[in-house]
C-alpha cells in the first residue's frame, strides 16, 4: 500500500502555503537560491532573473517567462505545460485504457456524466509538472470558456511514481474542470490538485476556492470568456498535473512521437493534422 494514503495531505499543503509566502528578504531569497541550485533553474529564460525580484518565493515559483522563451507550434493542439507525459491516447468509450494512474471513466474524472458521453472514443494527454518546471498553464488551442467544474478530493502526490501506485489517482484528487467550445469540438483541461500545491489559479478567476465540504461547484459562463491559443489560463502554485481531453475527431490525431515520460514543453505540438485523402481520389 502507498504511503501517500497516510501522509497529513491538507495540514503539509498549509504550511508549505504558509512558507512559500514568507516576505522576509533574507529568507525568501535564500529559498528561492537553494531550489533554483536543486532544481537547475534556467534563469535565462525568466522575464526576472533575480531572487530580489520577487517580493515571496511562490512568486518565483510561478515567474513569467520571455516572450519567446515558449514558441507557440503551428500544429492545431499544443501541449498547455511544461513536464513529462504522463499518459496518452485514445479513450474507449469514457474509459481510459493501458495508462498509468488512469483506470477510471471520464464520468469519475468530470463528475458529470452527461458531458462525458460527448467524448466517447476521444482521446487524451495528461502533463505531469515536476517542481523544476514552468508553472503556468497555457491554451492548447484557441477556446471560449462554456462551464467549469471544481471537485473536492484527496491530494495525493501526482509523480510518476505515485500515479502507478494508485490506478485511480486522478480521480480521486482535487480538480478543476475547464470545458471550452474549439473548432475541433469540445476540448476539456483540467487542473489536477496535489499535496502541496496551495492554490490553483485562473486568469477569469484568481484563485479558485475549494468547495465547501464535498459539494461539487459547477459553474456555467454567459459572458464572452474566450481565450487565444498559447494564452496564459492558469497556474498551479506548487507542482501538479494538466489533463486535455478532445472530443472524437476525424480532422486531428495524437502527437505520435509522444510516449510514457517523454518530456515536453508548453507550445510544443500535442496533436497533428490527420492526412484525409481528398474525397476526389
Amino acid at each position: 500500500m502507498s504511503i501517500q494514503y497516510f501522509l497529513p495531505q491538507r495540514l503539509s499543503s498549509w504550511c508549505i502555503r504558509k512558507l512559500t509566502r514568507i516576505r522576509t528578504v533574507w529568507f525568501k531569497n535564500l529559498f528561492i537560491k537553494v531550489f533554483s541550485k536543486l532544481y537547475a533553474i534556467n534563469w535565462e529564460e525568466s522575464k526576472y532573473s533575480s531572487p530580489d525580484d520577487f517580493k515571496t518565493f511562490n512568486e518565483f515559483f510561478t515567474r513569467q517567462l520571455e516572450a519567446d522563451a515558449r514558441p507557440i507550434a503551428e500544429s492545431p493542439v499544443v501541449s498547455p505545460a511544461d513536464g513529462k507525459i504522463a499518459a496518452c491516447g485514445q479513450l474507449e468509450n469514457t474509459r481510459f485504457v493501458k495508462a498509468k494512474g488512469h483506470n477510471f471513466t471520464v464520468e469519475s474524472l468530470i463528475a458529470d456524466p452527461e458531458l462525458a458521453q460527448d467524448f466517447k472514443d476521444g482521446s487524451f494527454a495528461t502533463v505531469y509538472l515536476s517542481p523544476a518546471d514552468y508553472h503556468r498553464v497555457h491554451m492548447p488551442l484557441q477556446g471560449k470558456l462554456l462551464r467549469t467544474i471544481h471537485v473536492p478530493g484527496k491530494l495525493y502526490s501526482v509523480s510518476l511514481k505515485t500515479a502507478a501506485q494508485i490506478p485511480t489517482l486522478f480521480a480521486e484528487n482535487e480538480r478543476y474542470v475547464c470545458v471550452f467550445e474549439t473548432e475541433y469540438g469540445k476540448m476539456i483541461l483540467i487542473l489536477v490538485g496535489a499535496i502541496n500545491v496551495s492554490s490553483i489559479a485562473t486568469v477569469w478567476g484568481g484563485d479558485v476556492t475549494p468547495p465547501y465540504g464535498r459539494v461539487i461547484d459547477y459553474q456555467t459562463y454567459d459572458r464572452d470568456i474566450e481565450l487565444d491559443k498559447g494564452a496564459e489560463m492558469g497556474r498551479f502554485n506548487m507542482g501538479s498535473t494538466a489533463i486535455v481531453l478532445m472530443e472524437k475527431n476525424a480532422s486531428i490525431t495524437l502527437n505520435e512521437a509522444l510516449k510514457e515520460g517523454s518530456a515536453i514543453k508548453m507550445g510544443e505540438t500535442l496533436y497533428k493534422l490527420c492526412n484525409l485523402k481528398s474525397e476526389s481520389l
